[in-house]
C-alpha cells in the first residue's frame, strides 16, 4: 500500500480446509507453547518472508530483540524476553555447500557450484540449538548450477556447457534436500523437530521472471481453474520423496519430521505477491515484478495458521 498497490482485497481471502475448521492465528497461543524453545527458519527469502509473517502476527503480543551476532549476516536471531522463545532465520538457498562461479550465467542470473552431497556448515553446525526446525528451499534452483558429487563435477542444469552432461532442475533439488535430511538425521545433538515447508509456488505470467513477467491478478484461483506448471510439480514430487526417506530413516535415529504442506493453499493466491508494489515508483533501481514472496499482511500468514495447528496436535 505505501508503494501505490490501490487493491486490498487480498486481504480478505482465508484458506478453508475441507471438511474441518482451521482456526485463525493465535499469537498468545504460540508464545505460551513455545516458552523456553527456540526455532529456525532454514532456506532461502521465502523462508525469511515465512518468518517475517509469523514475527508480524506475534508483534500483536510482544516486538523482540535481535540478538544476533553482529559477523554473522546469513543468520539472525530475535529473542521474546517475555516468553523467553528466539526464533533464528538461516540464508542458505540451496541448502548444501554452495559458490557463484559466474555473475552472469546462462541467464544473465549468475551460475552457481552446488556440492549436492557436502553439508552446509553454516546451519548444520548449529543444529543442535533449535528445539525447532523449518526447513524450505524452492526458486533458486531455477538458476542455472553445476552439480559436484565427491568433490567431482557431475553434470548441471542448463550451464549450456561442452562435455558437460544436462540434469533436470529436480535432480539437483532433490539432492539437496537428500543432503539436508542426512546432516538433520546424522546431527548427534539435534533433539528437536524438523518441519519441511513444502514449495510455494510462483504466479509470473506474460513472459519469464527476468524478462517482464508480471502478477496483476486481484482475486485467488478456483480450485479448477490452476494446476502447479510441470517444473514446479516435478520439484514438489522430488521433494517429498526425499521427506518421505528421511522420514523413515528417522525412525531409526530417533529424528522426528513434520509435513507442512503449503503448495495447493498457495497455488490458488496469484493476488497475494507484491509485483510491482516493492518499491517507490521514482527509484532509480533495476528490479523485477515479485511475484515469488507474499506481501504482508496476505496469503503467507496462513503458514502460522498451519504451524499452529500442527505444534499443537504434536502435543
Amino acid at each position: 500500500m505505501k508503494y501505490g498497490r490501490p487493491d486490498t482485497d487480498f486481504l480478505k481471502w482465508r484458506w478453508k480446509p475441507n471438511d474441518c475448521e482451521l482456526p485463525i492465528f493465535n499469537p498468545v497461543q504460540f508464545l505460551e507453547l513455545l516458552r523456553g524453545k527456540s526455532m529456525a527458519f532454514v532456506g532461502d527469502s521465502v523462508g525469511r518472508n515465512q518468518m517475517q509473517s509469523l514475527m508480524c502476527l506475534l508483534s500483536k503480543v510482544e516486538n523482540p530483540v535481535e540478538v544476533s551476532a553482529n559477523d554473522e549476516w546469513h543468520f539472525k536471531r530475535w529473542k521474546y524476553t517475555n516468553y523467553s522463545f528466539t526464533v533464528s532465520t538461516f540464508w542458505t538457498p540451496y541448502l548444501v555447500r554452495s559458490e557463484q562461479e559466474e555473475v552472469n550465467g546462462p541467464t544473465n542470473s549468475g551460475l552457481f557450484n552446488l556440492y549436492l552431497d557436502e553439508f552446509d556448515l553454516k546451519w548444520t553446525t548449529k543444529l543442535h540449538e533449535f528445539d525447532y526446525v523449518i526447513l524450505s528451499a524452492g526458486h533458486w534452483f531455477y538458476r542455472p548450477a553445476m552439480f559436484y558429487e565427491n568433490g567431482k563435477l557431475v553434470g548441471c542444469f542448463y550451464c549450456l556447457r561442452d562435455g558437460v552432461k544436462d540434469f533436470p532442475m529436480s535432480y539437483g533439488y532433490a539432492k539437496a534436500f537428500q543432503t539436508a535430511f542426512k546432516a538433520i538425521n546424522s546431527s548427534p545433538n539435534f533433539k528437536g523437530k524438523t518441519y519441511l515447508r513444502t514449495f510455494a509456488p510462483s504466479h509470473f505470467e506474460d513472459g519469464t521472471w527476468n524478462q517482464g513477467a508480471n502478477c496483476l491478478r486481484k482475486k485467488p484461483f478456483k480450485s479448477n481453474e490452476t494446476q502447479l506448471e510441470p517444473k514446479g510439480l516435478s520439484l514438489y514430487n522430488a521433494q517429498m520423496e526425499e521427506y518421505r526417506v528421511a522420514k523413515d530413516e528417522g525412525k531409526n535415529t530417533g529424528k522426528r519430521f513434520r509435513l507442512l504442506d503449503t503448495t495447493q493453499a498457495m497455488l490458488l493466491r496469484p493476488d497475494g505477491h507484491p509485483s510491482s508494489y516493492g518499491h517507490w515508483p521514482q527509484e532509480n533501481v533495476t528490479l523485477y515484478n515479485d511475484c515469488v514472496h507474499w506481501c504482508l499482511p496476505g496469503p503467507i500468514d496462513s503458514w502460522s495458521d498451519f504451524l499452529l495447528e500442527m505444534l499443537k496436535l504434536d502435543k
